[in-house]
């Protein structure tokens, strides 16, 4: 607690440590303590104890004046006392985050130690700073401060503030950063002189707290701060602070109210007296702009709009440039890559509200369905291994040809997945086992739906040109929202494709004993036979034609893997910014062997890359200035606000 040269000030800041105060009282008297005003170098002791000794006669010699003040052996003077409290190397110096006010109050104790009594505190301070000490109860001993005008009690852990226990005489309040619900506690016995109230980043909701700021309740109140609370109700709000009179300065942003896009309009044209919104000054051109807007309020949606785009990904690995060529039984490997993103979820369902339009709400596949496809895999695999051993054992009786290892692939690339119920799955741990491990960042975070763009292939430059507009009626969720932020996700997807042909019947069944050579022949006579009916006569000669992929093809499910997972942070919107525009940088993935292979493959392809490589090098110099380009994709999110009076009104209007 400290006074100030110019009124009187007593100021406590910190964080709390050990056993917290609970009383303001008690913050303040512990703040006192650990100022050490009754202990050297200040206060009374053996090192300045004779200028404190009572008079009782002095000689005429003692009341002539004396150049220098003579002190007592073993004792300071005041101005090497204050030296000790004033320098900064002193073991006596204050902190280097203590107050001007704490600097001030330890010289008075050396200066004039007999002023520092309880009747000096309670007459002399005018503001009491008593900051994040765990203060949770205005107790009555504030009462004792007779001529106290300033009271912060910021980041404390208040809920609730009994109105009667505060000074007549308080002319500013504030309590940032604490527990208060309600406004309704303050207003039983509200200080009269009160000019400014400082309420942000409290715990402020519901439609009621509108009924707390009118002109009964704070008739000279000219500032006023309620931002980041939860406060919704917009128009009930500027109802009652239109009847405060004295009111320039009001923050309101950081509440859900202030995401509506005509936030700012209908807040100037409501309150006509209004000098600065938010800390920024309200112009005249601002109040022509949105004269009259105040009487179409309640035509207005109460619904904030947001509107994401993702422009292009750089820095992507082209991962096919590992892949070997495809063989004509598969599997034909192809990627694409997308972005996703988390927005909070509204009460009607994203679904029907975003279907039929470029962004695809993402569903990834739930854990029975991820089951059931692993068990389907194992199925597969070992009607395979039963296959081969009914073979082997048709070949050891008969001397039939085994099946190679591309017939058995081709078996098992094509079969019939075999449905398994999940009443084979017996227990939560075998469950466990049969999950596959899934990157969590491919699923959305609770409360919240994941968009993705559409789906592209690899490029240098990946464009996605993705634009999508978000809105919410339920605003309070959507703070909650914009202050945790979202998460952006760059995602690799892997499709192989297999050739769609029917499983041969001459496979599937093995032969009895003795009969699998007979019907062998027969099959290698008709094929022949067959063969030389469709043959053309020698003359004509037919070209050969390229092996192509077949066209009808089955997929198998897709892999997927994030390449690059961020969290961009929202909370400007909350403050007042109308924009958020990132590049997010996920680190550097390429490296030089593969952009070699990429150059290579792309070479390849073009004749004219073919020429160019023969007469000169792939790279060169390539080495010595490689410099990879890092994994970045760019992200924005705009929130709507209408400029003018007639914007607002014209999207009202039918169309």
């Amino acid at each position: 607690m400290e006074p100030s040269p110019d009124g009187g000030s007593c100021s406590g800041s910190g964080s709390g440590s050990g056993s917290a105060p609970e009383t303001l009282s008690e913050a303040v008297r512990e703040h006192l303590r650990k100022l050490c005003l009754h202990e050297f170098p200040c206060g009374i002791g053996s090192w300045n104890k004779s200028r404190f000794l009572p008079q009782t006669w002095r000689t005429w010699r003692e009341l002539t004046p004396r150049e220098e003040e003579t002190v007592s052996p073993g004792e300071e003077t005041v101005e090497a006392l204050l030296g000790l409290v004033r320098g900064p190397h002193s073991p006596w110096a204050l902190v280097e985050d203590s107050s001007a006010e704490d600097q001030f109050l330890r010289e008075l104790a050396i200066q004039s130690p007999l002023m520092l009594k309880d009747t000096f505190f309670y007459s002399y301070f005018r503001s009491l700073r008593v900051v994040d000490k765990q203060v949770s109860l205005v107790d009555k001993d504030l009462l004792k401060f007779l001529n106290l005008e300033e009271l912060i009690l910021s980041a404390n852990k208040i809920k609730e503030v009994n109105a009667a226990n505060l000074p007549p005489t308080l002319k500013v309040l504030e309590l940032y950063g604490n527990e208060m619900r309600s406004m309704e506690c303050l207003c039983a016995h509200p200080p009269p002189l009160l000019q400014h109230l400082g309420l942000g980043h409290n715990k402020l909701l519901g439609p009621l707290e509108s009924l707390y700021v009118t002109n009964n309740y704070w008739p000279n109140l000219v500032s006023l701060d309620l931002g980041f609370n939860d406060l919704t109700d917009l128009q009930g709000m500027m109802v009652s602070l239109s009847t405060l009179r004295h009111l320039r300065l009001l923050v309101l942003q950081g509440n859900p109210l202030a995401l509506v896009p005509y936030y700012r309009g209908l807040t100037i044209d409501s309150l006509t007296r209004l000098c600065v919104l938010d800390d920024i000054t309200v112009s005249p051109n601002e109040k022509h702009q949105f004269r009259g807007f105040s009487l179409s309020g309640d035509l207005l949606a109460q619904e904030a709009q947001f509107v994401v785009t993702i422009g292009s990904v750089k820095g992507v690995v082209d991962t096919s440039i590992w892949d070997p060529e495809p063989g004509p039984e598969g599997p034909f490997i192809t990627y694409n890559y997308y972005v996703t993103y988390d927005f909070v979820e509204e009460e009607d369902g994203e679904g029907s509200q975003y279907g039929g339009v470029l962004a695809e709400i993402v569903r990834p596949t739930t854990s029975a369905d991820l089951v059931v496809q692993e068990l389907q895999g194992e199925a597969e695999e070992q009607l395979c291994e039963e296959l081969r051993e009914a073979v082997a054992d048709e070949s050891q009786e008969s001397g039939a040809t085994e099946l190679g290892e591309s017939e058995l692939s081709f078996i098992s690339g094509h079969s019939v997945p075999l449905p398994v119920p999940l009443s084979a799955i017996n227990s939560a741990e075998e469950l466990a086992k049969l999950r596959p491990r899934m990157d969590p960042r491919l699923f959305p975070s609770p409360g919240t739906v994941l968009f993705s763009t559409d789906r592209r292939p690899w490029a240098d430059v990946i464009s996605f040109g993705y634009e999508m507009q978000h809105t919410f009626k339920d605003l309070v969720p959507l703070k909650a929202f914009l202050l945790s932020g979202t998460t952006v996700t760059i995602v690799e997807e892997k499709i192989l494709s297999w050739p769609l042909v029917p499983l041969p019947v001459d496979i599937l069944l093995p032969d009895k004993k003795g009969k699998g050579e007979k019907n062998k022949k027969e099959t290698d006579k008709k094929n022949k036979k067959e063969k030389a009916e469709k043959q053309p006569h020698k003359e004509q000669k037919v070209p050969k034609k390229k092996r192509e992929i077949p066209k009808e093809l089955r997929q198998d499910p897709s892999v997927l893997r994030v390449l690059g997972s961020g969290q961009v942070a929202l909370e400007p919107l909350l403050a007042g910014e109308p924009q958020v525009s990132t590049v997010c940088n996920y680190g550097v993935l390429r490296t030089l062997e593969s952009d070699k292979l990429t150059l290579a493959r792309d070479l390849k392809k073009s004749k004219k890359g073919v020429k160019k490589e023969k007469s000169k090098p792939l790279m060169p110099s390539y080495e010595s200035d490689y410099q990879p380009e890092p994994l970045t994709v760019e992200v924005s999110i705009q929130m709507n606000q209408y400029r003018t009076a007639e914007e607002a009104l014209r999207l009202l209007a039918p169309d």
